[in-house]
């Protein structure tokens, strides 16, 4: 029912957000200047306008800027529910404390951008993942153009930070040319995760380390990726071969494999507590990482 009810209310809201050029909607609000854009973006012909949530710290020089890769739901029903986290919340809050800003896009597919999903490829068990992954790419180097444009941004030295099939497509984009991005932080990214609504149960692991070999082969900048013990997406194991095709096939990661955390450990970052755990582990990998 809960479902049912979140679906109708986005589809409702959907047809007037829709109509809505592309920029910035309304006036910042609140602490962080919460503001929604639509960003646009060339879809081979078809323009989109990715729903994106921008959220900046209290001084008013230009921000090194933090770009949000989101996760894919479980049940495909429910990736219509898909937003960009609040601003207020503890993961975009962690780093809008130390003066960067934070633009969250929702991709093609997904909640009010709505639009075809891009990031299938027929079943899972057969799927390669290299397609998905620079599919869901594309999206994030549209959101880092767009950031480029907005004059209290840095354009240059920015910041991508994945979770989940959003750090999977942060693997996915540092194998593409990236020349404003300088940091690229992969936490618990995979693809096929809880196949059939089940945890534990991926239905295609070699899949992602041969696709992560492949994005290792040209990939230009050093990554941090952090993974839990206890997450039920994507094992130790899983990641521990993710990481090893990467690197074998000549990219570079640090590979942090964290005790288990809470419950479920895969979404430590967007949960309360987490940045304990992963903020100064992130903090240490960007301070090697140039702002410029």
């Amino acid at each position: 029912m809960r479902l049912r009810l979140v679906f109708a209310l986005l589809l409702l809201a959907a047809p007037a957000l829709a109509q809505n050029a592309p920029g910035p909607v309304g006036t910042p609000q609140g602490r962080w200047r919460d503001q929604t854009y639509f960003i646009p973006m060339n879809d081979n012909g078809v323009r989109r306008l990715l729903y994106a949530r921008l959220c900046r710290p209290t001084s008013e020089a230009p921000a090194r800027v933090v770009i949000y890769a989101h996760g894919t739901p479980a049940e495909v029903a429910r990736r219509v529910t898909v937003g960009p986290p609040s601003c207020d919340g503890e993961a975009f809050r962690w780093f809008l404390e130390r003066g960067y800003a934070v633009l969250a896009s929702v991709r093609r597919g997904y909640g009010v951008t709505g639009g075809p999903y891009a990031e299938g490829g027929g079943p899972c068990a057969q799927e390669e993942f290299v397609r998905p992954g620079l599919e869901s790419a594309r999206d994030v180097a549209t959101t880092v153009d767009y950031a480029a444009t907005l004059p209290f941004l840095r354009p240059q030295g920015m910041v991508l930070v994945g979770l989940s099939t959003g750090g999977f497509a942060t693997i996915a984009y540092d194998s593409t040319p990236h020349p404003r991005v300088t940091a690229l932080i992969n936490f618990s990214g995979g693809r096929g995760g809880h196949h059939d609504n089940q945890p534990n149960n991926n239905c295609n692991p070699s899949g992602l380390a041969v696709a992560a070999g492949q994005f290792g082969a040209t990939a230009s900048t050093p990554m941090l990726w952090i993974y839990q013990a206890n997450d039920s997406f994507f094992s130790p194991e899983i990641a521990g071969a993710m990481h090893a095709a990467f690197t074998k096939a000549g990219g570079q990661a640090q590979y942090l494999a964290n005790p288990a955390f809470g419950a479920d450990g895969h979404d430590m970052f967007v949960l309360t507590g987490g940045s304990a755990i992963w903020g100064p582990q992130v903090e240490r990998y960007l301070a090697t990482r140039p702002a410029q």
